[in-house]
């Protein structure tokens, strides 16, 4: 039986990614050793991490002034340097609540900086994307923050927001690569890579070179882009085995046609999920329909006392990872760049038949 994994990270990756790096695993390109094993600063992990920036940079358009990380810490870590890397002299942020994880990086910033919610989706329960006229700006923030996908509440930026002279910063943790975009309306964009780029450690930073240099004195070393960016993400040992593995899914998607092929197969494999979602009210699907993630997709039974039997009976389909965070409760099915279509037609075709069977 084909398993299909729906975790919303770690989460799944390309078969083909997983196979080359088992056959790599004990000898990489006749070298003899591991990449685990590699000197992160001798000759064969040093062509791995040029690389695997060189195709990062190929698949966004990335603009040669801007520089690429490799970092640790997460989405998390990233939180607490952004104020410490952009605020410079200046005491204030601008960040926008779309959910858990706008929460999260607004309680970490509030630490280093004073923080102005521009705009809220508190009050109808996190499921859409308050529209740039019902922003509320500072006058002078250091940056505006945004989120461009919740992972945990399915509400996704279809859209990029104007911040004007103001860098805008957006964690796209979750769905980074999913889709063409200008990086150059951006001044920084991040993200944990377990989602959709490779294995948990590996953390990106794509940062606009103007915007290095405004670190706080507090600033370790290792945390200050700057300083990473003259050392080529080398200040310390970077995550290399995350890099090489990013490295091949950055191949597999040069490979599948790039991210115009990629958006393509991502809009396809949302819609069937979706279409189903709209015609059944044995279902709920809480987004507001303009803001819905292609990534990641939350939904509710109506007779919650269900739901425990539904996971069960997916579970032994062979359809993981089913349940909803528990801030939300419910279903999520992630699928990411790797999630095949058939695993998504298995999913509907099994959401028809516990409708038949219970409804």
């Amino acid at each position: 039986m084909r398993i299909f994994n729906f975790s919303a990270g770690p989460a799944v990756l390309p078969e083909s990614v997983l196979q080359r790096a088992a056959d790599e695993m004990l000898d990489w390109h006749g070298s003899g050793m591991s990449v685990m094993e590699m000197s992160h600063r001798g000759k064969e992990f040093t062509s791995i991490i040029e690389k695997a920036e060189a195709d990062f940079r190929t698949l966004l358009g990335i603009p040669s002034n801007y520089k690429v990380l490799f970092l640790q810490g997460g989405a998390l870590a990233m939180n607490a340097f952004i104020p410490m890397n952009l605020l410079g002299s200046k005491t204030s942020a601008d960040y926008i609540n779309t959910g858990e994880w706008s929460k999260k990086s607004i309680s970490e910033a509030q630490k280093y900086c004073q923080v102005h919610v521009a705009a809220s989706a508190e009050d109808r329960d996190f499921t859409y994307v308050p529209p740039q006229s019902d922003w509320q700006l500072s006058k002078d923030p250091a940056y505006v923050h945004i989120c461009t996908n919740e992972t945990i509440g399915g509400v996704e930026y279809n859209w990029v927001p104007d911040a004007g002279s103001v860098p805008l910063v957006a964690d796209m943790s979750s769905h980074i690569l999913s889709r063409e975009m200008d990086v150059s309306k951006y001044g920084v964009i991040y993200g944990g890579a377990q989602k959709n780029i490779g294995p948990a450690g590996l953390t990106f930073c794509i940062v606009r070179d103007d915007l290095l240099g405004r670190a706080l004195p507090i600033t370790p070393s290792v945390c200050n882009w700057k300083d990473q960016a003259e050392h080529d993400s080398m200040l310390n040992t970077p995550p290399t085995y995350g890099i090489y593995i990013a490295g091949l899914v950055f191949e597999w998607l040069l490979q599948q046609g790039g991210l115009a092929k990629i958006e393509q197969l991502n809009i396809a494999k949302a819609a069937i999920l979706y279409d189903y979602l709209d015609e059944t009210d044995f279902y709920i699907s809480p987004v507001n329909r303009a803001d819905r993630s292609r990534m990641n997709v939350p939904f509710h039974l109506i007779d919650k006392k269900l739901d425990e039997k539904f996971l069960q009976g997916a579970q032994q389909r062979g359809l993981l990872q089913l349940k909803g965070h528990r801030v939300v409760g419910g279903m999520r099915a992630s699928i990411y760049n790797a999630m095949p279509i058939e695993g998504v037609r298995a999913l509907v075709e099994y959401m028809k038949e516990f409708q038949r069977s219970n409804g």
